[in-house]
């Protein structure tokens, strides 16, 4: 029985070594282009955060030059969700949208655009100030989950192959028609 059980992990391994997978951060370039990417946020709260679990997943290397920007836009709602007896909200659903813009360094190229959206719900407490922690914290779920999917996308757009030609960073201006000669 134990030689079974040793024969189909073999056979499994082999099998799954021939199929090409290969994980996220196993390939090429996408660790240390993480790392070389400088994080411009918005002010306020959620912006902070969110800069800060982003140079946390990206591991920044602040040795070397960035040869990226990632600029964040933010925009947040909170919605009540479950109302008590005396009409006070007693769940809150609280939304962050962060619009983000990969651009090349030094030229500012844009090199990926991207939007993430993320829901997180909390209780709102009778006590002014557990009220005030929940929120808090649910900013910092959102921010975290937020940049976590951001940096998901950002590995998988650099595994797969960066685009090779850049959008331009001022597109030029086309000619709105043929002028009439008089």
């Amino acid at each position: 029985m134990k030689r079974l059980l040793a024969l189909a992990a073999v056979c499994s391994s082999l099998m799954l070594s021939g199929c090409g997978f290969t994980p996220l951060y196993a390939a090429p370039g996408v660790t240390s282009k993480l790392a070389s990417i400088d994080i411009i946020a918005p002010d306020g709260r959620t912006g902070f955060l969110l800069r800060q679990h982003l140079e946390d997943a990206f591991a920044r290397d602040r040795q070397s030059r960035a040869a990226y920007a990632l600029r964040l836009a933010l925009s947040e709602a909170r919605f009540p969700r479950g109302i008590r007896t005396g009409n006070v909200a007693s769940r809150y659903e609280y939304v962050v949208t962060a619009d983000y813009t990969l651009s090349n360094l030094p030229g500012g190229e844009i090199a990926k655009k991207g939007r993430v959206r993320v829901e997180i719900t909390y209780d709102s407490a009778d006590q002014p100030y557990a009220s005030i922690s929940a929120a808090q914290d649910a900013q910092d779920h959102a921010s975290e989950e937020a940049a976590r999917r951001i940096q998901l996308e950002i590995a998988a757009w650099i595994a797969t192959g960066e685009s090779k030609a850049p959008t331009p960073a001022i597109s030029p201006l086309k000619p709105s028609g043929n002028p009439k000669k008089g």
